[in-house]
């Protein structure tokens, strides 16, 4: 382990030092050249993908920074998954941004700049390896992503999320600071390597560890808005700019997923029987009242906050799989499954996000599921786009939500939780409803708004792209499969 080998974080560096220049150079730039942002802030994401790419290539797991940080196959497959998550975002967005004032005037760029200074919170976070490294990502990530949910400040509902957002996330990280400060007690390190022996010892106060799994168990729930902490989802995801939205439930969740790899099954694997029993409540809960809740939805965001509800419960499937009877056996099966579940779903999102930007205008927030009625008949390619999302999200072959749904199944058959496989499948096929009437909607209601959908170049090849990805990744999902197994099996097993 070298200390001062930076090498390790070229991309973070690069992405501050990226997002600092473009804020200083949007200050100089007219409302009428705004797209030079827009082409630097992809720049940026290509150079860090570049730089990404050239260490998740080489395969090699790389401590730095005293050990608080770092750079693994998994770090580097989740930040590549990310800043395509984030491109997309701002493709998706940009016009959708320009028709609502949230770029120009007086707000500038900052539309750009937070998203990637989020980005570089998210980073962070794959890549601790320490508890306050962890927080400190969190909290750059958080702070950023508070400031682009009220971005609209003269807006009022997207005021009201923005608060609601503020709160409920400080809630969430005075719980995980909390449930951290417990785990140092007990075993006095913030490293999480040193964590992991010390708890494997037995040399601990179980009573301060168990407390300090709880509140951790409880924070991480917050960020994925796992039942019975999903109170915030419904009403940031309604009240926030729907670019803002995509935001929120894109590259965090990938970021989210890591930290809960990181904290617990890399740092509390030996405690595994603990925080797996709590996570098997929360996924439950998490995929009964997401589904069911779903239903009742006449917001086409808010019906896709409660589905993100229920998909977080279906990937922490994967995550409580991984330990068997003290035994990690599992361990490589189950969790790679959840990385690809959490990739995947992240990809439907954007598309799915990206078609309801696509039929907003300005003056128009397509919001409802009746503003779908009659798509095929106004563009019979998107229509497809969005059909192929949403069979995706309901887990209907050959799509990859199908192929992710069998992965993270076969992981809990092999855990010996058939029951809780069989669960999943009976709440998968409520959660169908939902999905097949938006379907239902597009294909075979009357159009009421018959007017013509304009989409520039970059959206149309991207929201195609994207819809192809969902077919293409279920037919011949061994590759990112392979990958995934690849980065777990790198990182975690030693």
């Amino acid at each position: 382990m070298n200390n001062m080998n930076l090498i390790p974080l070229y991309p973070e560096i690069f992405l501050v030092i990226a997002a600092s220049a473009i804020l200083l150079i949007d200050m100089f730039v007219k409302d009428a050249d705004r797209n030079m942002t827009y082409f630097l802030s992809l720049l940026a994401l290509i150079g860090c993908a570049w730089l990404t790419l050239d260490q998740f290539h080489s395969g090699v797991k790389i401590f730095t920074l005293h050990n608080m940080f770092v750079s693994d196959p998994m770090a580097n497959l989740l930040k590549l998954a990310s800043y395509l998550a984030v491109g997309l975002t701002l493709i998706y967005s940009r016009q959708y941004a320009t028709d609502r004032g949230m770029l120009g005037g007086e707000l500038g760029g900052e539309f750009y700049v937070l998203a990637l200074f989020a980005l570089v919170g998210q980073m962070v976070m794959i890549s601790g390896n320490n508890f306050l490294v962890i927080y400190l990502g969190l909290e750059l990530m958080s702070l950023s992503l508070y400031a682009l949910v009220a971005l609209r400040r003269n807006h009022a509902v997207s005021t009201e999320a923005a608060m609601k957002y503020f709160i409920l996330g400080a809630l969430a990280s005075g719980f995980l600071l909390y449930g951290m400060s417990l785990l140092y007690g007990a075993t006095g390190s913030l490293d999480l390597t040193e964590v992991a022996h010390v708890a494997a010892s037995g040399d601990v106060k179980p009573l301060i560890l168990v407390c300090g799994i709880v509140f951790l168990v409880a924070g991480l729930a917050f960020k994925l808005g796992a039942v019975p902490f999903h109170m915030w989802v419904p009403d940031v995801y309604q009240g926030a700019p729907t670019g803002v939205t995509l935001l929120l439930g894109g590259a965090p969740k990938l970021a989210a997923f890591a930290i809960c790899i990181r904290l617990l099954a890399q740092g509390l694997w030996s405690q595994a029987i603990e925080w797996q029993q709590m996570l098997v409540v929360l996924a439950v809960l998490s995929m009964a009242i997401g589904n069911i809740t779903a239903i009742a939805q006449t917001n086409l965001k808010r019906m896709l906050a409660y589905s993100t509800i229920a998909q977080m419960g279906f990937m922490l499937l994967g995550l409580l799989s991984g330990v068997v009877d003290g035994q990690a056996h599992n361990a490589v099966t189950a969790y790679s499954a959840a990385m690809f579940y959490s990739i995947t779903y992240v990809l439907t999102t954007l598309g799915t996000f990206g078609v309801i930007m696509l039929l907003s205008r300005a003056g128009f927030e397509a919001e409802t599921i009746d503003d779908l009625k009659g798509l095929n008949q106004r563009s019979p390619w998107f229509a497809l786009v969005m059909g192929l999302l949403m069979f995706s999200l309901a887990g209907i072959p050959p799509l990859m939500g199908f192929y992710a749904k069998l992965s993270v199944l076969n992981a809990v058959i092999d855990a010996h939780q058939t029951w809780l496989a069989v669960t999943a499948v009976i709440f998968s096929l409520i959660g169908a409803f939902y999905y097949v009437r938006v379907v239902k909607v597009m294909y075979f209601d009357e159009a009421t708004d018959k007017s013509k959908i304009e989409v520039g170049a970059d959206m149309r090849v991207a929201l195609s792209i994207n819809g192809i990805a969902a077919l293409a990744l279920g037919i011949l999902p061994g590759t990112l499969m392979t990958a995934c197994v690849t980065a777990i099996t790198k990182s975690l097993v030693p």
